[in-house]
């Protein structure tokens, strides 16, 4: 979802409230009744009715207040579902006090914030700390429902005349940033299971020193693979002493999230709108579950690298180019703190339309297939979550399969029986999953699949 931007309306020009039409509406009426009938005391009574709106329109249009807006969000950043705490400080500047003024938040489109509420009365301008009665304290609760990076604020200070005949609002502070990530739901088991290999250290020192014996040894702990058991060490403790070296080896593992959407099909102006809702829904729930396996990793100790079907957008400094697998920068996080900055790029991720990809595909189509896989690295495990790729990604994922293990590819239920199929061939583990309840059960299977290759290894 991109940034929710929208345009605030100069809803400072005064207007009348209903009362106030009113009086302007009988006032014009017994203004053209006393010129016909001629009646100079209705012609007065018809100009004064006229008269009022208008002094209250000037009333609320000159002098108005002063104050000056302070503006906390706690927290910045919440997950979709989650509350959030709007704290706003209102402090008058003017030397007048301020009365009778009402006040309301603004926000992007998709996000509910209370309606008007009356301003308590502030004091004229104190001076000093912000703790006297110049100023009033403010708080709400808000809560976003889906991921996003939205606008709060500004505050919109109303001002209405004693007799309630016109109104007038101006905007007060700057808009402050919410960034609302994807939800995050625990998976189950601790992602030891998934570790294919020694780390990428060790996998240098084993290509340098094939025969190079391991020089720190630990005791064996439950889930630890036999081929990390070290002999000679075993033989000297009499116990199994497995290898230490994967915790300085940093483990990796690699998502692929797919943000072309490039499988959508054609469809009919009546069919079109049924099929994008479809579509946004499946890519919100990839989203989310790119979200949970992500952070898992992450607390696992992986180091994750996180690979986007279209052009970069985790890594914006980099050019823009066709997608993470022919060559754009991925995204690589690892902890501390890799967590929050994946979980903040992810909340600000959105699928790229098929208008914009029509240049990319055409150079796809040219390159040469082994051009698919020259960005990625060494054979590491592999998630891919799949929204509704074509032919060709499905050809693509086929061809790096080889550099997975394992090779795992969550499927939404919008992607076509075709592509599904060619990722079976090529030795994908594909499951299926319809809506984020879902993400537990399939993450279970993906690591029991991934248990059943270590028992036939």
């Amino acid at each position: 979802m991109s940034r929710q931007r929208r345009r605030v309306r100069p809803v400072w020009f005064p207007r009348l409230t209903r009362r106030g039409g009113m009086f302007l509406a009988v006032g014009g009426a017994l203004f053209l009744n006393a010129l016909v009938i001629d009646r100079r005391d209705l012609l007065f009574v018809a100009c004064l009715l006229l008269a009022v709106p208008v002094v209250a329109l000037v009333y609320v249009t000159v002098r108005p207040a002063r104050v000056q807006l302070s503006r906390a969000i706690r927290p910045v950043i919440v997950p979709a579902g989650s509350d959030a705490v709007v704290a706003l400080r209102v402090r008058n500047l003017s030397s007048r006090p301020v009365s009778g003024s009402r006040w309301r938040d603004t926000a992007s489109a998709g996000i509910t914030v209370p309606g008007s509420v009356m301003l308590p009365t502030l004091d004229r301008y104190e001076g000093g700390p912000d703790t006297g009665g110049d100023t009033a304290r403010l708080e709400y609760t808000l809560t976003p429902l889906r991921r996003g990076v939205y606008d709060l604020g500004p505050l919109m200070l109303g001002r209405t005349d004693p007799f309630d005949l016109a109104v007038s609002e101006r905007p007060v502070g700057e808009p402050h940033d919410l960034v609302v990530t994807p939800r995050v739901t625990p998976l189950p088991g601790n992602a030891r299971s998934i570790r294919s290999g020694d780390g990428s250290i060790h996998e240098l020192v084993r290509h340098i020193s094939p025969s190079s014996d391991e020089l720190i040894a630990r005791e064996y702990r439950p889930g630890d693979p036999m081929r990390r058991v070290n002999w000679p060490a075993t033989a000297r403790h009499g116990e199994i002493m497995v290898r230490q070296e994967e915790q300085r080896s940093n483990p990796a593992a690699r998502i692929i999230l797919d943000t072309t959407l490039s499988g959508r099909p054609e469809y009919s102006s009546s069919q079109a709108a049924a099929r994008t809702s479809r579509q946004d829904q499946a890519f919100e729930i990839a989203v989310e579950l790119t979200a949970c396996v992500g952070v898992h990793l992450l607390d696992a100790g992986f180091r994750v690298e996180l690979i986007e079907l279209g052009p970069s957008q985790l890594a914006p400094a980099a050019a823009a180019g066709r997608g993470g697998l022919h060559g754009d920068t991925p995204g690589f996080f690892s902890a501390p703190g890799g967590d929050r900055l994946l979980l903040e790029g992810l909340a600000n991720i959105a699928p790229v339309q098929r208008a914009a990809e029509r240049d990319a595909e055409a150079q796809r189509a040219s390159s040469p297939r082994g051009d698919a896989s020259r960005g990625l690295g060494g054979q590491l495990p592999t998630f891919a979550v799949l929204v509704d790729i074509d032919a060709q990604d499905s050809a693509e994922l086929a061809a790096i399969r080889g550099r997975c293990a394992p090779a795992v590819a969550f499927v939404l239920d919008t992607m076509s029986r075709g592509a599904l199929e060619r990722l079976r061939d090529a030795g994908w583990h594909c499951i299926g999953l319809r809506s984020h309840r879902d993400i537990p059960g399939a993450w279970d299977q993906a690591q029991q699949e991934r248990g059943a290759v270590r028992d036939q290894a």
